[in-house]
């Protein structure tokens, strides 16, 4: 009677164990964008690259090649065990030369370019957007045709209403939602006072990957490493998950000490997170 009680008491056990298990998980690849470590790259190409990689990153996300050519990059992310998944391409070069973007990603491996920002003059009026929409979707077509995903990056002003509409609104509704899609920068979405849970929600598999980068608790609403601020990174990770959202791109834009330093933290932290 006693074994069969066992017996009972596991098999009802053994099932909301599994669910448990499956309830969680943690990141299996974490990226950077290497822009937090800009003036390093600059100095020293490789050498920061390596350390880059030794501190735990498994992918880069690039903001230009330092004068390095495709063929260089690839070899040199191949020796670290490190892949370049996505990139950063300025709207000038998109304009100008969206081939040769396209050319270069496929040697160095990239699976996604981003247009990363607006300077300021191309973004007074919502008939710029339009253009902007409109280059995007060409730009995206071509991409797609490579076999690669065109994405938009966003930082708070597109939520800052331009003419009574949301520039980001407009984007999104005058883009092909196949052709161009968003790398959805948490730190900017929360610094405009935006839920990225919401935008998830209201945008579903628009979102492909994350800046995974903290807003700390100060009047100023200032950069921080991931962990130390107000973000709730896993209950949008889980969300994220949900969407088919690729890349966790850590990425601080300013550090108080060696950007290698905020790093660490940062890595440390989203290893241990559970969500």
């Amino acid at each position: 009677m006693n074994s069969r009680r066992l017996f009972l008491a596991q098999s009802v056990a053994l099932p909301f164990l599994n669910v448990r298990s499956l309830a969680s998980r943690r990141l299996e690849k974490i990226s950077v964008q290497l822009y937090t470590v800009r003036n390093e790259m600059a100095k020293d190409f490789e050498g920061s690259l390596r350390k880059i990689a030794e501190l735990g990153f498994k992918q880069v996300e690039f903001a230009g090649y330092y004068n390095r050519t495709p063929q260089q990059i690839r070899a040199l992310l191949d020796s670290l065990g490190v892949e370049s998944p996505s990139a950063h391409v300025p709207i000038q070069a998109l304009r100008t030369d969206p081939a040769g973007a396209i050319e270069t990603a496929k040697v160095i491996g990239h699976r996604y370019l981003i247009c990363p920002y607006l300077e300021p003059a191309e973004r007074k009026s919502l008939a710029q957007y339009r253009e902007h929409a409109a280059l995007f979707n060409k730009v995206g077509a071509m991409c797609r045709k490579a076999g690669i995903q065109f994405g938009y990056h966003n930082h708070d002003f597109e939520f800052q209403a331009l003419e009574g509409k949301l520039p980001m609104d407009l984007l999104l509704t005058e883009t092909d939602k196949n052709l161009v899609r968003i790398e959805l920068d948490l730190y900017w979405t929360v610094k405009a006072k935006q839920d990225p849970v919401s935008f998830l929600q209201k945008n579903p598999g628009r979102v492909f990957a994350f800046h995974v980068k903290d807003h700390d608790n100060t009047p100023r609403g200032y950069f921080t490493e991931v962990g130390r601020g107000i973000i709730d990174f896993g209950k949008i990770f889980k969300v994220g998950q949900t969407q088919g959202v690729d890349l966790h791109i850590v990425e601080q834009d300013q550090t108080p000490g060696s950007p290698f330093d905020s790093l660490k933290i940062s890595i440390d932290y989203l290893k241990r997170l559970e969500y």
